[in-house]
């Protein structure tokens, strides 16, 4: 489960706490905009609005010390996470959940591989790996998919029928064309529109408690991506991007750092919600949720408050995935700015991910006659396979 938390989120206001500064202050007073509280781990501190988080940290590693040299700008760092590498003008390089979903595939023949909860964009999609290793997306919790629901008057014979007719237009279909990927993608949405699919949308089937415990519409998210993962879905993106909360999300410029609380509190809910429900269920060990983010924010405050863009050091999230935690990674100086131990790029957060997801991080994908390895040299961190 791959939780999104796009705009850029201030490591030194939840994850990565340091000493207290002031915005109001004439001139400001570089630092967090909120206290620290201790966690289950001695030693590692977070937010004062991760309290719930807080309690749970022995299932979780902060890798505090995430960092590259992309220019801060959002669409560059998003692609960067997503995919683990810089643009290429020549090659589209497929996403980690395409990744996942093409080593892997879905654990249910009748479930995709990968599902985004979230909107589409290239950055998330397959690159050269084709339409297969692509994603189902919706924005609608309770609708699901949307085009999945078969009309009434479209019973399981015609749909049959269906793909029957679809069998010699995929054989005449060149290999790798737009074709044969357009083709790919009409069969899986045939396949997947039956009622053993639609169902893990009716979230009204869980207990109320359940329900409740996740929390608004984001927490309605995450307990969608538990059940998807139930029913065989192997990679499960979940973005929150609820600009409505305080105006800005989290790219905290200005006045959005004033209410930057709310989103922090809806996180705080949803995450340990969905820890301790995977947990209850015995599945927190075979499954690994990560939040990840385009970059951080530095800790000083612009002219009216908020914050600007900080790529040099900022914090990732891993929890589950039978990885040995140890609440945090990675050292940053008292201003979360420079890295002082353990640093991770991004090749190797996704190395740890494939690694702990069972696929080889230098394992050699084709894009035609091209050799071209799943991580761009990164090295999985050790200590949480120790």
């Amino acid at each position: 489960m791959f939780l999104w938390l796009g705009g850029g989120m201030a490591q030194v206001d939840t994850l990565d706490p340091k000493i207290r500064g002031d915005a109001k202050a004439n001139p400001k007073k570089a630092g967090s905009y909120y206290d620290a509280i201790d966690t289950a781990v001695p030693g590692v501190q977070v937010c004062e609005h991760l309290k719930r988080t807080a309690r749970l940290m022995e299932r979780i590693t902060i890798v505090r010390t995430v960092n590259h040299r992309v220019v801060d700008e959002h669409a560059f760092a998003t692609n960067l996470v997503h995919t683990g590498r810089m643009i290429s003008g020549n090659v589209t390089y497929p996403s980690i959940g395409s990744i996942v979903a093409h080593e892997r595939g879905a654990a249910n023949p009748n479930v995709p591989a990968y599902l985004l909860i979230g909107y589409p964009n290239v950055s998330r999609g397959p690159g050269f790996l084709g339409a297969k290793a692509g994603y189902v997306y919706l924005t609608d919790t309770n609708a699901g998919p949307a085009g999945f629901t078969s009309p009434a008057d479209v019973t399981s014979p015609r749909k049959a029928d269906r793909l029957k007719l679809l069998e010699p237009l995929q054989e005449r279909a060149p290999k790798d064309s737009i074709v044969a990927d357009y083709l790919t993608a009409q069969r899986e949405a045939l396949r997947l529109s039956g009622p053993e699919f639609m169902r893990n949308f009716r979230l009204d089937e869980e207990p109320a408690d359940i329900r409740n415990s996740y929390g608004g519409e984001f927490g309605q998210r995450c307990l969608l991506a538990r059940r998807l993962v139930q029913s065989g879905v192997r990679f499960i993106e979940v973005s929150h991007n609820l600009n409505f909360i305080n105006g800005t999300g989290w790219d905290t410029h200005n006045e959005g750092q004033l209410q930057q609380h709310g989103l922090i509190q809806e996180l705080d809910v949803a995450l340990s919600a969905l820890i301790s429900d995977l947990e209850a269920k015995q599945l927190l060990d075979k499954t690994l949720i990560v939040i990840g983010t385009e970059f951080g924010r530095p800790a000083e405050f612009d002219g009216r408050g908020g914050r600007g863009h900080q790529g040099t050091t900022f914090s990732l999230l891993l929890a589950g995935g039978g990885l040995k935690h140890c609440g945090a990674y990675g050292v940053t100086d008292d201003l979360s700015k420079k890295i002082v131990e353990n640093p991770v790029s991004i090749p190797d957060f996704h190395a740890t991910v494939h690694a702990a997801l069972g696929i080889n991080p230098s394992k050699e994908l084709m894009d035609g006659a091209r050799p071209i390895p799943v991580t761009d040299g990164g090295q999985p961190i050790a200590k949480l396979f120790g």
